[in-house]
């Protein structure tokens, strides 16, 4: 591969304002194989240097309008010609006019008159540079599109597994099974609207349905009862989020990480009447705060087995205004006032994802 790109015939520009030097300088490179170009002014060659892409440019320093720093300038600000390595050929042989060429961003310096062995050797040595630099970066890009390649593929499987792994929750309840597919697309709404990251709200979109795996651990009997559950029924149903903390824990997956927070928090409430620690407010962590709202939405739209479905509407009154049993202090206000402001997209998830038969 490198002696590949390394048999490319190599294209110079040569910039010059004095027909004569471009002559010289193209007599002595074409000799010796280089595709040369010339450009008289500093304007005509950032032009020709965007258009063709040179591995070098030659470039005058004193030369009317645009000189040769401001050219040089221009072309290390342009990110097609930034790195085209710079020779100025200069008269100028002083120390201060070779500072401000390496400002501008010159590679080298060739003084005039040209020395044709002089021309020669720094022309080959700065495109075995290039040609290796080229190769570095055409190396690297191919590099990064085969991880990229490779992170999408370990991703999709990834995803499967944390879905293969969330069907272990819908095998005693198939009432959950479209529940668990909303809840995913409630809670990254949410975080869209707080002001997220999209990796955290990709991270959110996957973990969030993963909130319930600790109710594999709670008797069928309790999980289908066709009536509310008693006392030490309902304190039975609460451990799910231990169990459920407990089976995810300790990975080192940002996405399973962020389910054990959720699996574990996600029946807390912002008043701390919640449960399984009873902590409030700030206590509690966001993504738990975000899955409580998106769980009771779907919740009170979902038919189980001791209650019908509610309409959207009642539903939206129900969580903004209370009704005794679900009030808006269990909420984190700005969770929930972001849910006010959104609401109509739960209600469009809501039917777009109502795969169930015992969906409301």
């Amino acid at each position: 591969m490198i002696q590949e790109h390394m048999k490319k015939k190599a294209t110079i520009l040569v910039v010059d304002d004095e027909e004569k030097n471009l002559r010289l300088m193209e007599a002595i490179l074409k000799h010796y194989g280089y595709c040369l170009e010339t450009a008289q002014d500093g304007l005509k060659a950032l032009n020709r240097a965007k258009e063709i892409l040179p591995d070098l440019i030659f470039l005058d320093i004193m030369m009317p309008g645009m000189d040769g720093y401001e050219t040089c300038k221009e072309l290390r600000k342009d990110p097609a010609t930034r790195f085209i390595p710079v020779v100025m050929v200069t008269a100028l042989t002083d120390q201060e006019s070779k500072n401000r060429g390496l400002e501008a961003g010159a590679t080298e310096f060739l003084t005039k008159p040209v020395d044709k062995a002089e021309l020669l050797i720094r022309t080959k040595n700065i495109l075995k540079v290039k040609e290796f630099e080229d190769f570095l970066q055409q190396y690297n890009e191919t590099l990064e599109t085969e991880v990229k390649e490779r992170t999408a593929e370990l991703k999709k499987s990834y995803v499967d597994t944390i879905d293969r792994l969330t069907v272990v929750s819908e095998y005693k309840d198939e009432d959950t099974a479209s529940h668990i597919k909303r809840v995913g697309l409630y809670c990254a709404l949410i975080a869209r609207s707080l002001g997220w990251s999209e990796e955290d709200e990709e991270t959110i979109l996957y973990a969030s349905p993963m909130h319930d795996i600790g109710k594999i651990g709670i008797p069928s009997d309790i999980l289908l009862k066709p009536a509310r559950l008693n006392p030490e029924e309902f304190a039975l149903m609460k451990t799910h989020t231990t169990i459920g903390g407990r089976i995810l824990e300790g990975s080192s997956s940002k996405i399973l990480r962020m389910g054990e927070k959720i699996a574990v928090s996600h029946h807390e409430r912002w008043d701390g009447t919640g449960y399984p620690k009873g902590i409030k407010e700030d206590e509690i962590p966001i993504e738990g705060l975000i899955m409580n709202i998106a769980d009771q939405y779907d919740a009170l739209r979902s038919r189980r087995p001791y209650k019908p479905p509610f309409e959207h509407k009642k539903t939206v009154k129900i969580i903004l205004e209370g009704d005794g049993r679900t009030m808006p202090s269990h909420f984190n206000p700005l969770v929930l006032e972001a849910f006010s402001n959104m609401h109509k997209q739960f209600e469009n998830i809501y039917k777009m994802q109502r795969v169930s038969p015992h969906g409301g």
